[in-house]
């Protein structure tokens, strides 16, 4: 069996064989036509065709700019004030951001570092001790939301991971425990924004995972979101 597509916009025909993609983008007026079927619309040919959108490939490792670790709400935090073990204490940042330590109520912590928020508290507790040395460290990480990497879709175990420096595709595959039998691996996709600009790249987590291909392993980076469609067929 073959399929009959034709653009009505050009007029022309052309044969695709058995289980070939029409097209890898449906767009404007764009229809496709298949023998003994109705003109179908966009939707209803990313359905007939298992969903064949694809995108550009994920560009491979290269530099990155090494950007310092910003606190997010989860994280929980170890703050300790030199000679003066009565006000160091073990904090979590909460929902709304903030902190609360000895001397120090509502401290906003989110979206700082760590070095941020121990400058701060030592400005704080001026007023109670003199010249205070004040020390911040990150015992548990969630991460910023804007750079955490989420997965979603036919992953085993679908979350929000911290993003770590020099964090892979396949790092984020062995973290959410790889992909369900009912995943389409080679048309997962990976959404970006750089520069203020979104865009949506192609990975082949099929390859990656089940081939053991680490040509197709790519550099993740703070804040992408890789989705995992399901397969039709």
């Amino acid at each position: 069996m073959k399929y009959e597509l034709q653009d009505e916009r050009a007029g022309t025909c052309e044969r695709a064989p058995q289980n070939a993609c029409a097209t890898d983008y449906v767009e404007g007026e764009l229809a496709v036509r298949i023998r003994g079927w109705s003109a179908l619309g966009p939707t209803a040919l990313v359905l007939a065709f298992g969903g064949c959108t694809t995108y550009a490939p994920l560009p491979g490792t290269g530099p990155q700019n090494v950007t310092p670790y910003v606190v997010g709400p989860g994280d929980v935090l170890s703050v300790a004030v030199w000679r003066s073990p009565e006000l160091s204490v073990s904090v979590p940042v909460r929902p709304d951001g903030k902190i609360s330590t000895p001397l120090v109520e509502d401290l906003q912590a989110s979206g700082k570092t760590p070095t941020q928020i121990a400058r701060e508290i030592e400005k704080v507790l001026t007023r109670y001790v003199q010249s205070p040395v004040v020390t911040v460290i990150v015992t548990h990480f969630g991460g910023a939301y804007s750079q955490q990497v989420r997965v979603i879709g036919e992953a085993a175990k679908p979350q929000a991971l911290a993003y770590r420096e020099n964090m892979t595709l396949l790092d984020v595959m062995i973290a959410v425990g790889g992909i369900t039998e009912f995943a389409a691996g080679n048309r997962a996709s990976v959404v970006r924004t750089e520069g203020g600009k979104t865009r949506q790249f192609g990975v082949r987590l099929e390859d990656l995972v089940k081939q053991g291909d680490l040509s197709t392993n790519v550099q993740m980076h703070p804040g992408d979101v890789l989705i995992i469609p399901q397969s039709y067929f």
